[in-house]
């Protein structure tokens, strides 16, 4: 089935070719008399590599088949990129294993128990898509300071899954923060 370059959104899967991406950001540009442009940021989940490309209004892409499957992932195994990443389907139980290169850089917000939705398409994973954010306990990090808590001194902090990001002074060992899964920055701190 075809779709109007105009309902792509972010989210939305559409095949190029042998190609299946999916958009991460949608821009719709209308100059003067012309007819406008369709500009999106997509991600080729096949290779991992994103990408822009633009499309005249009215242009029509086909649309991919792919299905959206909850799992919850398990466990690490081995290291990159020959590893794995093990999952459980919630419903029947069964375990399955995706290539580290399949799931690309999101593979650094994972972590034991962690409820996902897989991309799949003919039976083979071709991505995660993650919550808008996560929230994290805080392993390791410098001092924390009172009374620094409007200035914007940041200081790294590793997460109880090994991710390291950049929090205020005042957040010490053993709290939790909350972090954006799009942009890998702290969010706020959760009580």
């Amino acid at each position: 089935m075809a779709l109007n370059v105009t309902d792509l959104r972010n989210g939305t899967v559409f095949k190029e070719g042998n190609n299946i991406f999916q958009v991460l950001s949608y821009d719709h540009v209308k100059m003067g008399r012309g007819s406008g442009n369709v500009k999106v940021k997509v991600k080729n989940l096949k290779t991992g590599s994103i990408t822009e490309k633009s499309f005249m209004t009215g242009a029509r892409v086909d649309e991919a088949e792919v299905e959206k499957k909850k799992a919850q992932f398990l466990y690490r195994e081995g290291d990159p990129p020959a590893g794995g990443f093990n999952f459980m389907d919630p419903s029947s139980f069964e375990q399955f294993s995706i290539p580290s290169q399949a799931l690309g850089d999101q593979v650094k917000y994972l972590k034991e128990g962690l409820e996902v939705t897989l991309i799949v398409s003919e039976d083979e994973a071709l991505g995660l898509e993650l919550p808008m954010s996560l929230v994290y306990e805080i392993a390791e990090t410098g001092p924390g300071e009172k009374g620094n808590t409007v200035s914007n001194v940041f200081k790294e902090a590793t997460l109880d899954n090994g991710l390291v990001v950049k929090v205020p002074m005042f957040i010490g060992v053993g709290e939790k923060v909350k972090v954006d899964t799009r942009s890998g920055e702290y969010v706020e701190r959760v009580k």
